[in-house]
């Protein structure tokens, strides 16, 4: 550790600055994004951190971070403030046994430590490993293991789950557990020292994220110290975020999401980071701080925007400049009322936790309504033949996938220890996403589903999202999930489970009401031909698992009838001859 200075920029700083300038100063020419933007070059060492977190945030005094309490308490923290709680945290830590390349699991909320941490991780030349505070001690043994865990950074009410976790690794507590370090203890240290760049090299790990395991075991996701601190530079072109912003994204801390939208991206363009943490959920709560703090750009979930829409939107958005929705598509619906009462379009991304944005609507870009939009700059999107293995040329449907001969920055190195996996992620010179999706004349591209997802029914092709999209349409419908159920007539069948809205009953009345809206809202090939009343089987990051759906599905195809807890649209005579 050394004294503090003020210190010059590096080759680093500066390469990555002139990204970032580039990025701004493309505006809404989209075209010309895409012809013209270049990943940075590093001749050496990088760490985000050091390298471009330090170099905008000493001396800053403009806010960087502020959290809203459900309570009305509010926290706000300048740039300077947090470049120099996190050197603290980072001295100390480095104290504590932390060493370049330990993983570090952080399980922490939407909390100043969180921020602090990742960035004195980082520094450190340590790997961060955010774990959602969801994960029961069965998942952090798991997570332990694979990981090969050296740390653990948690709050006091999380410390009782590593109680039948084993391993030799440091356990830090933001507040007193008897056997555990105490974070508070990092705040006696200097607030003028900084610590040396650690050394880093570009392709060193830095981040190791599990996914939410919708189909199978979680897969641990390894990126470098450039695949997400540099690649979400695809992240903020499709974002729009602008220095001086204060951005709102709605997600839970331990998930790829929250990475690209409460830290990266936002901190890359020098804006403000809000947080609003809500014990419930409260869509008129929500729209008041959006107008309260000034929001100038705002990214959620579909389930967040669909709550939206039923709450008072005629006070209009107050400062809110870009609208992002992000994990699913959008139904037509939403956008039209965020569009009428606030007069924005809801711009939809695409990217997963092995990547950060691959394809968006940025600002400025003509928005087709149900389209993720075109691929964003730097990023090689190919749609692939999953048959033939071939690039589609033109119009088309295949899978969405990145080309690896272009070297996709944004991509990350692999799934760790996990060879059978990365062979098939990467096979045939292409990264496969596992998405379907379809390209039109424009090459605009609209998501179809994931290739389990997809079915056949009498030799028709189903999206489960389209027809999900026209049930959620329904006033009575909260959640639904389509999934083939097997037919000896038609090979499969669309079936939706469906969550019900509160004052709504599941019977036959309703049921028979479902049916008929979706028969009115979908082509005769589509047609929903049973329904089901459930709670939706998800991760825990909320995502629905289909496979349960359909495995179900398959264990009771041979169920006689008058077992199953379903309806048809044969016993309604009004929905049959169709």
């Amino acid at each position: 550790m050394t004294a503090h200075a003020s210190s010059e920029p590096t080759q680093a700083t500066e390469a990555f600055r002139r990204t970032r300038d580039q990025v701004l100063g493309f505006g809404g020419d989209v075209d010309r994004a895409v012809r013209e933007f270049r990943w940075p070059q590093f001749d050496g060492a990088f760490n985000w951190a050091s390298d471009w977190f330090d170099a905008i945030a000493e001396g800053n005094d403009r806010p960087a971070l502020v959290i809203i309490e459900d309570d009305g308490r509010v926290a706000r923290y300048s740039f300077d403030e947090m470049f120099r709680r996190s050197q603290q945290v980072a001295a100390w830590l480095a104290q504590q046994g932390v060493r370049r390349g330990d993983a570090v699991l952080l399980m922490l909320g939407n909390q100043v430590e969180l921020w602090e941490s990742m960035l004195a991780v980082m520094r450190l030349g340590a790997v961060l490993m955010p774990t959602a505070t969801a994960i029961g001690p069965s998942d952090l043994v798991d997570r332990v293991e694979r990981a090969s865990v050296r740390h653990v950074i948690c709050n006091p009410e999380d410390a009782a789950k590593f109680a039948d976790v084993p391993g030799d690794y440091t356990r830090i507590s933001v507040g007193d557990v008897d056997g555990w370090l105490r974070f508070a203890d990092a705040y006696a240290g200097r607030d003028d020292a900084r610590l040396p760049h650690p050394g880093t090299a570009p392709d060193d790990r830095l981040l190791l994220y599990f996914t939410s395991g919708t189909t199978s075991r979680p897969k641990l996701v390894e990126h470098s110290q450039v695949s997400y601190p540099v690649g979400h530079f695809s992240t903020l072109y499709l974002l729009g975020i602008r220095p001086g912003d204060v951005h709102l994204n709605i997600s839970s801390p331990g998930w790829a999401k929250h990475a690209w939208s409460c830290f990266f991206a936002p901190w890359m363009a020098e804006a403000t980071i809000l947080i609003y943490n809500y014990a419930r959920f409260d869509a008129a709560a929500l729209i008041e701080k959006i107008r309260e703090h000034h929001v100038t750009t705002f990214c959620a979930p579909p389930t967040v925007w669909r709550m939206l829409i039923n709450a008072d939107l005629s006070g209009g958005g107050g400062d809110l400049r870009e609208a992002i929705g992000a994990g699913e598509p959008l139904n037509p619906e939403v956008i039209e009322q965020i569009r009428s009462h606030w007069g924005l379009d809801i711009r939809d991304g695409y990217g997963q936790t092995e990547t950060t944005a691959q394809i968006g609507n940025p600002p400025g870009m003509a928005v087709k309504v149900g389209s993720m939009g075109r691929p964003l700059p730097g990023v090689p999107v190919v749609l692939v033949d999953p048959v033939s293995g071939e690039r589609v040329q033109g119009e088309g449907e295949g899978e969405i996938c990145l080309d690896l001969s272009q070297h996709p920055v944004n991509l990350m190195p692999g799934y760790l220890d996990d060879p059978e996996r990365n062979a098939q992620a990467m096979a045939g010179g292409f990264y496969h996403t596992g998405d379907v999706a379809i390209r039109d004349a424009d090459g605009y591209i609209t998501f179809i589903g994931r290739t389990d997802d997809v079915f056949k029914s009498s030799d028709h092709k189903i999206s489960p999202f389209e027809l999900e999209s026209a049930l959620i349409e329904h006033p009575g419908v909260v959640e639904a999930a389509v999934v083939a159920a097997p037919d000896a007539v038609r090979l499969n069948v669309p079936k939706a489970y469906v969550t019900l809205a509160s004052g709504w009953q599941p019977d036959a009345a309703t049921a028979e009401d479902i049916l008929r809206h979706a028969r009115r809202h979908l082509g005769a090939h589509q047609r929903v031909r049973r329904i089901e009343f459930a709670e939706l089987p998800k991760t825990i990051s909320g995502k629905i698992r289909r496979v349960e759906l359909r495995q179900r599905e398959e264990e009771l195809a041979d169920t006689p009838r008058d077992q199953r807890d379903e309806w048809r649209d044969g016993d309604f005579p009004g929905l049959t001859g169709r």
